[in-house]
């Protein structure tokens, strides 16, 4: 069973790291005021303004700072500045008995996917796919924030997650009732690990996908992939967040790829959920157990993994 971290509160301690692409610091600066303002404390990774090109750092630089975190017993959080690439170089250097054994919350999204999945599937720890510190400023929308803080400072992780009032509910497309733990996020991410020692088992899963700005022929070959590697075979049901900016390829859009190629599976499918890389981003604990009932629309948070 997969462990849920303790709750956050105010004045306790986020640590940040940056464990991608780089980010400017005058942004990383910024965030972190606002987080204060929020009144929680800071600590930073060694390496968090580093930049080298694509990456922030060296893999084992930027996993030494993650693991530093997990280390410190003043740290209660731990939140990456943003994805971008290179986050999947630092698994093989991470400590996954310690981070079993010292759990916290890590939030984020797009590439964090990776490390999200590998801190289920080898740390056995639930995390969170929602905001990064750079979503810690004042045009983030206000569901945002809520949806984040009702997991972390919650300790009944059981919650129905649901989009916000003035956006579309979520889509029953193929009928169905299932429960499983929540795999998944940026699908871009998550095909990558596909062949590594990293590659996430969905086995009995539900499987939670979302995509921003490629062409809809790009998304169809990542989804095949996904298919022919018995993803979709191996799991119970599919939850589709949004496909962002998402280019019309040959004449076919999202929809069009949900309708040809998921419909058809007859796998349990509810879509439209607004998480990831759109302006809304509900909540996803990855690795608890979660009940997607597509034939009422619903995807409830059920118990820890």
């Amino acid at each position: 069973m997969a462990v849920q971290p303790p709750i956050v509160q105010a004045g306790d301690t986020v640590g940040i790291v940056t464990l991608g692409s780089p980010l400017e610091a005058a942004t990383i600066d910024a965030r972190v005021q606002y987080l204060e303002a929020m009144g929680l404390n800071v600590v930073l990774g060694n390496h968090v303004y580093d930049w080298d090109g694509f990456l922030a750092a060296s893999n084992e630089e930027r996993a030494a700072d993650l693991m530093a975190m997990f280390e410190n017993d003043d740290v209660n959080m731990i939140l990456p500045t943003r994805g971008g690439v290179g986050v999947a170089g630092i698994l093989p250097y991470l400590d996954y008995p310690l981070i079993h054994a010292r759990p916290k919350w890590l939030s984020g999204y797009s590439d964090i996917t990776v490390l999200l999945n590998a801190l289920y599937q080898f740390g056995n720890i639930i995390s969170l796919h929602s905001l990064m510190l750079i979503d810690f400023r004042a045009t983030t929308p206000a569901y945002n924030f809520e949806q984040f803080f009702s997991v972390v400072s919650s300790a009944d992780i059981t919650h129905e997650i649901v989009n916000p009032p003035d956006f579309p509910p979520l889509n029953g497309r193929v009928p169905g009732n299932v429960t499983g733990p929540i795999v998944g996020g940026n699908l871009a991410s998550f095909v990558g690990t596909l062949g590594t020692a990293f590659e996430t088992d969905t086995t009995g899963s539900i499987l939670f996908l979302e995509e921003v700005n490629e062409p809809i022929n790009t998304v169809y070959r990542w989804m095949q992939h996904l298919e022919q590697a018995g993803k979709f075979a191996d799991c119970e049901g599919i939850i589709l967040g949004e496909c962002s900016d998402c280019q019309i390829a040959y004449g076919q859009d999202y929809e069009d790829l949900i309708e040809n190629f998921f419909v058809p599976m007859g796998k349990p499918l509810i879509t439209g959920l607004a998480s990831g890389h759109g302006t809304y981003k509900a909540a996803v604990p990855i690795g608890a157990v979660a009940n997607l009932n597509s034939e009422e629309g619903t995807i409830t948070v059920v118990s820890e993994g």
